[in-house]
């Protein structure tokens, strides 16, 4: 049997690669990937009835170049852009979930949360 160089090493890498893909599975589909971006669903479980969202305007990126991350994930709709100012929250509409403080994308954070005040009783 007369074979080239060339066609030899053609040969036994093929039957190497057929040999490896039939015993091992080695063409097997991909796993799907998971999702990088998570939802903050999964991490804010229920809303903090004694907290409240607070906003540190001289660190809001709303102020200058409308950021309107807080604005639209709040599900209670109670973020109000203000342009040159930044975010007014209304604290009756607030149900204290921390979305806002979670996707705020500052550090350090232009939304917290704080405790609600207690009415003094006399």
């Amino acid at each position: 049997m007369n074979i080239s160089r060339k066609e030899f090493f053609k040969k036994s890498l093929y039957s190497l690669g057929e040999a490896i893909t039939t015993v091992s599975g080695a063409l097997k589909e991909p796993e799907p990937e998971q999702p990088t971006i998570r939802d903050t669903a999964d991490f804010v479980t229920a809303p903090h009835e004694g907290m409240r969202a607070v906003a540190h305007n001289e660190r809001c990126l709303a102020r200058n170049c409308g950021c309107f991350a807080c604005f639209e994930r709040c599900e209670a709709q109670a973020i109000t852009v203000v342009m040159g100012e930044g975010i007014r929250i209304d604290a009756a509409k607030c149900t204290g979930c921390g979305t806002c403080e979670y996707v705020c994308p500052v550090t350090p954070k232009a939304v917290s949360l704080q405790p609600r005040e207690q009415p003094q009783s006399l």
